[in-house]
């Protein structure tokens, strides 16, 4: 079983994306940052179910799908089989 860590950037984008639910309904944000941290901890059993991202193969994103959309966890393997969740964002955020 893996360890799944988050680096401060990844905290960084939970919270903004609590902040953006939260200003226009605080139950789904309660329910959207569970639902991530969920679907994060579903790495710790599956760490490589992730899709290799074709800019960098040391990369992996999860697609969590969530109502109209889906959340999105970038996270790479390290040499001990942890998970190291990079960034968080939403599928139809402008990136």
């Amino acid at each position: 079983m893996s360890n799944v860590r988050w680096l401060p950037r990844a905290l960084k984008d939970l919270e903004r994306l609590y902040g953006f639910i939260h200003e226009k309904n605080p139950n789904a944000a309660i329910k959207a940052l569970a639902f991530i941290k969920q679907s994060a901890i579903t790495l710790e059993s599956f760490p490589e179910i992730g899709t290799l991202c074709h800019q960098d193969l040391d990369f992996r994103d999860l697609f969590a799908p969530f109502g109209h959309g889906a959340y999105v966890l970038r996270y790479r393997i390290d040499k001990n089989q942890d998970v190291i969740i990079t960034r968080v964002w939403h599928s139809k955020e402008l990136r």
